[in-house]
């Protein structure tokens, strides 16, 4: 039973989602955007997920990367949004949106509360 944690398989389909979003934002690497995932609140997505993730996302040309020099240590791997990684953001978050529009009055029919007013 899920308690405080989000529900993995809603992450799972969302890091993508997540991710392009915050690269959008300012061009990160890898470790950033685990700490920046965390950040949000979404604390339970293992480090391990995001970086197959951004693999994903790289090798389907929704993402570039370039290394830079690390003061501290190896070079970083910094990634950036392509075009396509921009209409692909565009278009999640859309569908997204739609989601939650059509999902959220199903979970929430009285509108007092995330349940509706369940306890």
């Amino acid at each position: 039973m899920q308690t405080a944690s989000h529900d993995s398989q809603i992450l799972k389909g969302v890091l993508g989602l997540v991710l392009l979003h915050l690269i959008d934002e300012r061009e990160s690497y890898g470790y950033e955007l685990v700490e920046r995932v965390h950040g949000i609140g979404l604390t339970d997505v293992p480090d391990g997920s995001i970086y197959p993730a951004l693999g994903r996302l790289e090798r389907d040309g929704h993402v570039t990367s370039h290394l830079v020099p690390s003061p501290s240590g190896p070079a970083r791997k910094y990634y950036r949004l392509s075009p396509s990684g921009r209409d692909l953001l565009a278009a999640r978050g859309a569908a997204w949106l739609r989601l939650v529009d059509a999902v959220t009055p199903l979970l929430n029919p009285n509108g007092s509360g995330p349940t509706g007013g369940a306890p």
